[in-house]
């Protein structure tokens, strides 16, 4: 959830989500919907797609 709406709030589509973070788009859907588990390494990709401190979304 907090992905997503971090995602949603840059105007960003799981598309270009993926690339910034070097990721596919269907891991990113699977990770927002919960079917899929992430690694720490994967989580701190994302974080800095999305301009955020990892900790700030391990927080939320």
């Amino acid at each position: 959830m907090v992905l997503r709406r971090a995602r949603e709030e840059r105007k960003l589509s799981q598309e270009a989500l993926a690339e910034y973070a070097g990721l596919h788009r269907t891991y990113i859907g699977q990770v927002e919907r919960g079917e899929r588990n992430i690694s720490v390494d994967n989580m701190e990709r994302l974080s800095e797609a999305v301009g955020m401190e990892l900790w700030e979304m391990l927080r939320k």
